[in-house]
């Protein structure tokens, strides 16, 4: 039986229920929602939409519907029904000690539902894969490049899931089946060209043009599978900072993995010992790192804004955080052993922005406070 895993959004997510009638969890699929959901608020009632049988009793009769399952509900990937929205709308209007938690896995189209009928009654989190400051301690004394290569859903750390099985099945049900549902591409063989070509770019300039050659698509096409990817959660693009400052920089944004378990699948890397020898390996662990920043803003209930400098003159710094009207800069190196030379490009950056609060190199060594830390304590 799997092991429920204390979730770091836990608390935010409990704090708003008192201010809110409605909590929104957005995220991957497999990403924990649903236990996480179930574990918070146990006396609720649940349904699940992607149910045929629950989806066409809410698609027929909403009203009767939600009157059945009571006055505290949790509904299960609701995109699938947004005619609900409206009709929970009305009911916590009319009656402010109904409840109800909903969830949904197509972020586009639950955010357009929601800000039509739910603005002002919903408070909405995003739960990711689980962070490394989640996992159980046995967990954590794996080697870096065991926690890359298993990626961190819930299904390889709390069940156990052999790790190909478990992407392999992930890509093909979950990946694959949103593209169609959301954009009806026919030629699932150019997709999958796509999708492990921007696997083999992760870390680098996401360029539509030139994946349009080498996929055989419009760059429009390659624009919109993308976009498809962020809307469900698989990938995310980074964009380059712009500044007031005389200096030319790159308009291109970076294209990331939101786990390296899934980008080292569609990479074709299966064991350890070929992800330590992988010429991306230093791509993977940049995009390990990032993620983890990520996880580590939305598990406080802050949606992040994370960028990355880069002029053309080949200067660059990894990721830039912004928060309360500083910058935090960030330089992701792989290696175990710290160099100072490490620390060049952030302090050239903070001689040009006035707002940047610190600069911290992350790498696979030892934490040296507060200029180096290793991956495993970012968000601690």
């Amino acid at each position: 039986m799997a092991k429920f895993i204390d979730r770091a959004i836990s608390s935010q997510i409990l704090a708003a229920q008192q201010y809110f009638p409605v909590i929104c969890v957005t995220g991957p699929r497999q990403s924990g929602k649903t236990s996480l959901c179930k574990n918070l608020f146990s006396g609720y009632k649940y349904v699940n939409l992607e149910d045929l049988a629950m989806r066409s009793a809410a698609i027929n009769d909403p009203i009767g519907f939600l009157n059945f399952y009571g006055p505290h509900m949790i509904i299960d990937e609701v995109q699938n029904v947004p005619q609900l929205l409206s009709m929970i709308q009305v009911r916590v209007d009319e009656d402010s000690t109904l409840r109800y938690v909903i969830t949904g896995s197509s972020n586009f189209s639950l955010m357009a539902s929601m800000s039509q009928s739910l603005a002002g009654r919903v408070a909405v989190f995003t739960l990711l894969p689980l962070s490394l400051k989640e996992l159980p301690e046995e967990q954590m004394r794996k080697s870096t490049d065991s926690l890359m290569l298993r990626g961190l859903y819930p299904g390889t750390v709390a069940k156990g899931a052999p790790r190909k099985m478990f992407f392999s099945n992930y890509y093909d049900t979950y990946v694959k089946r949103d593209v169609l549902d959301l954009l009806k591409v026919k030629n699932l063989l150019q997709f999958d060209n796509f999708i492990r070509l921007l696997a083999a770019r992760a870390g680098s300039e996401f360029n539509a043009s030139t994946l349009s050659k080498d996929v055989g698509v419009s760059s429009v096409t390659i624009t919109e599978w993308f976009s498809i990817l962020t809307t469900s959660y698989i990938a995310f693009a980074v964009r380059p900072f712009y500044a007031n400052i005389p200096k030319r920089l790159t308009k291109m944004p970076k294209a990331y993995f939101y786990d390296t378990g899934l980008l080292c699948f569609l990479l074709g890397i299966n064991t350890e010992a070929q992800l330590a020898k992988h010429p991306l390996r230093g791509a993977i662990f940049e995009n390990f790192a990032i993620s983890e920043i990520i996880k580590s803003k939305y598990n406080i209930g802050e949606a992040p804004i994370i960028n990355f400098y880069r002029e053309h003159s080949g200067k660059e710094v990894d990721i830039m955080v912004q928060s309360d009207g500083a910058i935090q800069l960030y330089e992701v190196k792989s290696g175990k052993t710290y160099q100072a030379d490490y620390s060049g490009n952030m302090k050239y950056l903070a001689s040009l922005l006035p707002t940047v609060s610190s600069s911290t190199v992350i790498y696979d060594g030892e934490s040296i406070q507060p200029i180096a830390v290793n991956i495993r304590d970012i968000g601690k």
